[in-house]
């Protein structure tokens, strides 16, 4: 298997019909596999997977009974995953899935030894002006530069993935994840990204400042702890 995608849905059920007819162009001669991940969703999305995943031969889900949170859904689909590559997306159609495409065609070029992210354009402007705030934070703190964090895809070779240790289980694993690849002095790869809006449903996180200021004292609180104790091990 050349790359496993993993996708952490909660309470998804509507977007998952328009999220799996995405995933179903990345198929490429079954090298190619995508994770969704139950992450403990109360809606219908179960019985959506259980009826329309036949259809998708690339697509398989892993199911977690708890919602532990956006971190411990996709590290999950990882640790189920079977890719050389491995990754993780969003399922809210806010960025295309295909982007993994794009991004894998880097790995092709470069190596294994790359980190990859992408880099979203055409939000609204209060949102770029919290993400190059947090960044801007994020370069300070951690004395290396540190841009978009939150950005997807994240794709990465498993022999990374294998060294990370006690990755957290919140939106802070894409911070670790970008640090841990500045960390281990990979190349990092950016490539433009679209970032629309919702296809359906509302963000489980940005949905008023009150959100975001909750979302910046965990990020504040991570990124200390993780500039007083990470521990880099050799790739």
């Amino acid at each position: 298997m050349k790359l496993s995608l993993a996708i952490p849905c909660y309470n998804e059920a509507t977007n998952l019909p328009l999220l799996l007819d995405r995933c179903m162009a990345l198929d490429s001669g079954s090298d190619i596999e995508v994770i969704l991940v139950d992450n403990g969703s109360t809606d219908k999305s179960l019985e959506v997977l259980s009826k329309l995943l036949p259809r998708y031969s690339n697509c398989r889900t892993v199911r977690v009974e708890t919602n532990q949170g956006y971190g411990f859904g996709i590290l999950s689909g990882l640790r189920a995953a079977r890719g050389d590559i491995m990754g993780w997306t969003h399922a809210d159609m806010q960025t295309d899935p295909q982007d993994a495409q794009k991004g894998l065609e880097l790995f092709d070029r470069h190596g294994d030894g790359i980190f990859v992210k992408g880099r979203r354009y055409g939000r609204p402007i209060m949102d770029v002006v919290f993400t190059v705030g947090m960044s801007a934070f994020e370069t300070l703190l951690l004395a290396r530069p540190m841009w978009d964090i939150n950005a997807q895809p994240t794709m990465f070779s498993r022999r990374f993935f294998e060294t990370w240790q006690s990755p957290p289980h919140d939106f802070s694993l894409d911070l670790y994840a970008y640090y841990q690849a500045k960390m281990h002095e990979l190349k990092v790869h950016r490539f433009p990204v679209k970032f629309g809006e919702r296809a359906h449903g509302v963000s489980h996180w940005n949905v008023n400042w009150a959100a975001k200021w909750k979302f910046i004292r965990r990020t504040v609180d991570f990124s200390l702890q993780l500039k007083k104790n990470m521990v880099v091990v050799n790739i």
